[in-house]
């Protein structure tokens, strides 16, 4: 299991750099050449033909130009623009607030019929009660420094939540039992937040199994980054600074056996409610 997963990412950044080499080599130029054609440093040539820096559309279009594969611009610009869209940072998803970003993401929850979510820090949005919400909103956009839009945010996220009760939807909820005790809000919020997940428990749609501090990690799988399957079609990983959407099958299948592992490793039912109850007891 790959510690940063963008190498879906790196990998179209890859392919893209290797078709613009290829546009230089059949032009017959070398890099100087090049450079000099579009009118910038030997480096910067270099740098985007070894993806180590993405190009922007004007220089897609200057390369093509100068290897004499204009008609072939529209089609890089476009492979440069998909491999772009897998890394996406915060800071551009939330330019404009958190609600947008909540809006954004809801008719995805609406057509995804399996969810299968690892929650290794926080509580899954669709189980979070509107205090935990806000008090965890408010944290990350006084982090981010984004525009405060808390109270519309939440609820968009109560809105979207509501999938856990309609329709035939299926969550299949793996949290790793340290989520219990990070304290999000005050303690009355974190009671509540926790209570809330004991009548989750409840639920039809819900199978909730609880990852225990003492679970035996050898042989089996260590802790992960938050991650969230939708219908084993995409996969969207939460880091710090950004959000990663994995769509190669390749990758796919890593995350769906690193969760099949965690599953092993989880408690459910009377032993789940145990250590929910428990965490609720440290609270006083």
């Amino acid at each position: 299991m790959p510690t940063f997963p963008t190498s879906s990412v790196q990998e179209a950044r890859a392919a893209l750099a290797a078709r613009l080499r290829e546009l230089r080599l059949d032009a017959g130029i070398n890099g100087k050449e090049l450079a000099r054609r579009c009118g910038w440093s030997v480096a910067k040539s270099s740098r985007i033909e070894n993806a180590v820096t993405a190009p922007a559309d004007a220089d897609i279009r200057a390369w093509c130009t100068a290897c004499g594969a204009v008609d072939q611009a529209a089609d890089l610009i476009a492979a440069n623009r998909q491999a772009d869209s897998m890394y996406l940072q915060w800071k551009r998803l939330q330019r404009t607030g958190m609600k947008q970003l909540a809006e954004a993401s809801a008719k995805l929850y609406e057509r995804t019929r399996l969810f299968r979510v690892y929650a290794s820090h926080v509580m899954p949005g669709y189980l979070q009660t509107p205090g935990y919400a806000t008090a965890l909103m408010r944290t990350i956009a006084g982090f981010r420094g984004t525009p405060d839009d808390v109270a519309d945010a939440v609820e968009v996220r109560m809105r979207r939540a509501r999938v856990i009760h309609e329709g035939d939807h299926r969550f299949a909820t793996l949290i790793e039992e340290n989520v219990l005790n990070h304290r999000v809000g005050d303690q009355d919020v974190m009671a509540g937040q926790l209570g809330n997940l004991l009548a989750a428990m409840s639920l039809p749609s819900i199978s909730l199994g609880i990852i225990p501090a003492t679970a035996p990690r050898e042989g089996g799988m260590w802790p992960l980054e938050q991650f969230t399957v939708f219908d084993d079609t995409r996969i969207h990983v939460e880091l710090l600074a950004a959000k990663v959407s994995v769509t190669a099958p390749s990758e796919l299948d890593i995350y769906l056996r690193a969760f099949a592992r965690l599953t092993e490793l989880a408690v459910h039912g009377t032993e789940a409610r145990a250590l929910i109850v428990k965490a609720i007891d440290t609270l006083h």
